[in-house]
């Protein structure tokens, strides 16, 4: 797995999916397309960063998309629930992970910032 393949995981895929096959109202077209943009800049962050490792600016990206989702979700009636977290924060650990930061299993390198 690389960096560029999680352009084709990000968890916008998912929520689309329940937004069209289940009619979930949490969802817009808005909403996914802001987070899609916000995730994808992220990853061609951490692909910038890649080649360097250095964990403090991998870890300012993560603050960066974090907090830029929790100014999404205050002002889009937060549409960030427990599965959604989940998801993002999931991602955002992989993707940080493959971009060369070193962390533990169980932790979760979003709390610090998230207010999702």
């Amino acid at each position: 797995m690389t960096l560029p393949n999680l352009f084709h995981e990000k968890p916008t895929k998912l929520w689309n999916e329940r937004m069209v096959k289940h009619g979930d109202e949490i969802f817009t077209e808005e909403r996914l397309l802001m987070s899609d943009k916000v995730l994808d800049n992220f990853l061609n962050q951490l692909i910038a960063l890649q080649e360097t490792k250095h964990p403090e600016h991998i870890m300012k990206a993560v603050e960066e998309v974090v907090v830029r989702f929790n100014e999404m979700n205050e002002v889009n009636g937060y549409f960030i629930e427990t599965v959604e977290r989940e998801e993002l924060a999931d991602f955002i650990d992989k993707a940080a992970r493959l971009a060369g930061l070193d962390i533990e299993d169980d932790e979760d390198i979003t709390e610090e910032w998230r207010e999702w």
